[in-house]
């Protein structure tokens, strides 16, 4: 096990601006949102011109496929994961200051299809239904019913995702009676798709590879990272956002993708800016302890799920954080623990947990 030492994840800086910033921030409304200014331009002036140019290059020659070559490279390797995470911030808190609203639908409705999600359902699945039900029975992308360390379970939970996400989403917000947001899914879901039956007739390798094949893409490591996050549930009290979630710290990916391994503190103060949550982390840290949190140093999501997938808890262990220094008596012991939060939790009539927010 570790101790907890350094932790070196992105915090603000201040620091001088030049012209270019000064200019940006009069339309945003947190000067630490500046990177996604220039993460969304740099995807605006890369992948958009290279997924059109498959449109419009004589199909299957050289020039086709090195721009096939380079998109899906650009799209699934580069700027998959920051795009993703970009998205996520700005669903929590609105990008652009109220005047320049309209700018806040360039990020979900231009740049998001290419990147496999239709507009609006990332949105309406994250902010109306995920967060509200914290993973619990109402949560139609619950992990709880799987046996989390099972790569058929987590087949299972991605084809039941795949089949049918959307529909679950927009019966539970008509039952939640949030007929806006079920609204905005269901409209951003059938344009897309409308949309794609048209390019398919027109071109339909260039439809494919720019957005069909980054859509199946998405929803995998979507599934995957909410797999993941939830894997490591408590039986006895899986409301509780310290018990039901992870945190992955010292990581490249937290550099890279906004600090998303904070998924505890993330579920405690959704609205947190992703600048905060290491010093968040290191403020709250007894309350961690208390609930024995699972917190890896050093681990990914992604490292995280293909240990599991191996069961591997003795690696899993190896690289929690013993967060007090007595939290876990060793590393026995937080295996132990491991293990008794990937069963199978059968659902039942529970209350979300005041989600012992901070």
């Amino acid at each position: 096990m570790k101790t907890l030492g350094v932790i070196n994840d992105p915090v603000f800086m201040g620091r001088s601006y030049n012209q270019i910033d000064r200019f940006f921030l009069r339309y945003i409304k947190d000067e630490r949102d500046l990177p996604f200014i220039y993460l969304s331009l740099k995807i605006t002036f890369t992948l958009l011109p290279l997924a059109i140019s498959l449109f419009f290059l004589p199909l299957f020659s050289g020039w086709w496929w090195a721009a096939a070559g380079v998109h899906l490279y650009i799209s699934n390797l580069m700027f998959k994961g920051p795009f993703g995470l970009m998205l996520h911030c700005t669903s929590h808190r609105q990008f652009f200051k109220p005047e320049y609203d309209w700018m806040n639908k360039y990020i979900p409705w231009v740049l998001a299809p290419f990147f496999g999600h239709t507009p609006e359902t990332y949105y309406s699945h994250h902010i109306g239904m995920h967060h509200p039900e914290n993973n619990l029975e109402d949560d139609h992308s619950s992990t709880m019913t799987f046996q989390r360390d099972s790569f058929r379970s987590f087949l299972a939970y991605f084809g039941q995702f795949f089949v049918r996400g959307v529909y679950d989403l927009l019966g539970y917000l008509r039952m939640k009676n949030r007929p806006k947001l079920a609204q905005r899914a269901f409209v951003g879901e059938i344009i897309s798709f409308a949309v794609c039956v048209v390019l398919l007739f027109i071109n339909w390798p260039a439809t494919v590879l720019a957005f069909l094949l980054p859509m199946v893409i998405y929803r995998l490591v979507a599934m995957l990272g909410n797999w993941t996050q939830h894997a490591f549930v408590d039986t006895e009290d899986p409301g509780n956002a310290y018990k039901n979630s992870i945190t992955c710290i010292n990581v490249k990916y937290n550099k890279k993708c906004w600090n998303d391994g904070y998924h505890i503190s993330h579920h405690i103060r959704p609205a947190m800016h992703w600048t905060e949550h290491p010093t968040f982390f290191q403020k709250t840290i007894d309350k961690y302890a208390q609930n024995r949190a699972v917190v890896f140093d050093g681990l990914d999501f992604l490292q995280v799920f293909s240990l599991l997938m191996q069961g591997r808890y003795d690696r899993l262990a190896a690289s929690m954080v013993n967060l007090d220094g007595t939290t876990f008596a060793n590393q026995a012991d937080a295996e132990a623990l491991l293990r008794h939060r990937t069963r199978r939790i059968p659902f039942r009539q529970t209350v979300p947990a005041e989600a012992v927010m901070a």
